[in-house]
């Protein structure tokens, strides 16, 4: 397992921790339909709310803006319908990124609700 990879599970944890933390309850992890992959699916009250983890180490920070591309969005979207669809859930659909930063004092998690829009 590459560092990389080995960062990206450590961060998929730690956004799940915050998560529950903060209120949520996690539906699921991992979500795969075709090509598109969920990382966390949450439920917030009436809210269901789509989870992008990403994780860096320290000294690479790049906008949020540019840390999904549109092709990412899309694919996300279409997989957040088809989860929606196939538990016939009657809920506010948010997307929301998750970024863990990795420093030498430890972790930084910053939570974007809403980080874009499915319109």
């Amino acid at each position: 397992m590459t560092v990389n990879h080995k960062l990206g599970k450590l961060g998929e944890e730690l956004a799940v921790k915050y998560l529950i933390t903060n209120g949520y309850t996690i539906l699921q992890r991992n979500y795969r339909h075709r090509k598109a992959e969920i990382d966390i699916i949450a439920q917030k009250d009436e809210i269901l709310a789509i989870v992008e983890v990403k994780s860096r180490s320290g000294g690479f920070y790049e906008s949020l803006e540019n840390s999904i591309s549109r092709k990412k969005r899309n694919l996300l979207i279409m997989a957040a319908d088809e989860y929606v669809q196939q538990n016939d859930l009657d809920l506010e659909v948010r997307f929301d990124i998750v970024i863990i930063l990795s420093e030498p004092s430890g972790y930084t998690i910053e939570h974007y609700a809403d980080a874009f829009f499915h319109f």
